[in-house]
C-alpha cells in the first residue's frame, strides 16, 4: 500500500468521526432540550396543584378587580399583593410560553379560557398602569398569551379530550 491510499482511508476515517460526533452531539442537544421542556412541564403542573394556586383561582374568580391604577391604590395591601402575585404569575407563564420553554398545548389544557377570562378582567387596571407608569411592558407576555390562546379557541377549538377518539387504551 502506498501512502496516499493510507492518508486517504485516515481521511475518509476522521470525516465519518466528525460526522458522528456531530450527529451524535445533535441528538444530545435535542434530547437534552426535550428533558427540560418535560421537567418544566411537570413543574408548572405541579405548580397548578397547589392550595396556593386554588386559592389564587378563586380570589381571582370571585373578586371585583379595579379600572384604574387609583382604584387599585385604593384597595386593601392584601388584595393589591394578591394581584400583584396573580399578574406575574400569567406574566411569568406567557414569557415561558412566549420563549417555547412551554407548549401552548399546555396552557390551553390547563387554563385556557380562564387565561383569556382573566385577561379580560385585569386589562383595564393594566392598560391604566401602563399609561400611568409609563411602562408599556407590564403584562405583556400575560396579554400576548391571552391573546394566543383566545385566537386558538376561536381559530381550532378543540374537543374535550373524554369526547375525543384518543380516549380508548
Amino acid at each position: 500500500m502506498n501512502s496516499s491510499f493510507i492518508a486517504l482511508i485516515a481521511n475518509i476515517a476522521l470525516t465519518i468521526s466528525v460526522i458522528v460526533a456531530v450527529i451524535f452531539g445533535i441528538a444530545q442537544v435535542r434530547s437534552a432540550a426535550r428533558d427540560r421542556r418535560e421537567r418544566l412541564t411537570l413543574d408548572i403542573l405541579s405548580s397548578f396543584q397547589t392550595k396556593e394556586f386554588a386559592e389564587m383561582l378563586h380570589h381571582t374568580t370571585f373578586t371585583k378587580f379595579p379600572a384604574t391604577r387609583g382604584e387599585w391604590l385604593k384597595m386593601e395591601p392584601q388584595d393589591q399583593i394578591r394581584f400583584v402575585q396573580f399578574t406575574q404569575q400569567m406574566e411569568s407563564l406567557g414569557l415561558l410560553l412566549a420563549e417555547r420553554l412551554i407548549n401552548i398545548d399546555l396552557v390551553d389544557k390547563t387554563l385556557g379560557a380562564y387565561v383569556v377570562h382573566m385577561w379580560e378582567k385585569c386589562k383595564p387596571v393594566i392598560l391604566d398602569t401602563r399609561i400611568t407608569n409609563d411602562d408599556p411592558f407590564l403584562s405583556e407576555y400575560f396579554q400576548w398569551m391571552a391573546e394566543q390562546i383566545d385566537r386558538r379557541m376561536k381559530e381550532r377549538p378543540r374537543k374535550p379530550f373524554h369526547l375525543s377518539s384518543r380516549t380508548a387504551i
